[in-house]
């Protein structure tokens, strides 16, 4: 299961240079995650500022 990026994300990017296989990107509005790309390691979630990043 992947993690995702709820609304309260802030767009730091502090989330982005975390994950190991680069699954995080700046979207439209705030950062998202690649579903087919992340191995639900948790390490965004740990650095999230506002806890903005859960599992689905």
């Amino acid at each position: 299961m992947a993690y995702v990026i709820s609304d309260a994300c802030i767009s730091c990017g502090s989330c982005e240079g975390e994950c190991p296989t680069g699954a995080i990107s700046q979207g439209d509005t705030q950062y998202v995650i690649d579903a087919s790309s992340c191995i639900d390691c948790g390490a965004c979630a740990a650095v999230c500022p506002v806890d903005a990043i859960s599992p689905a």
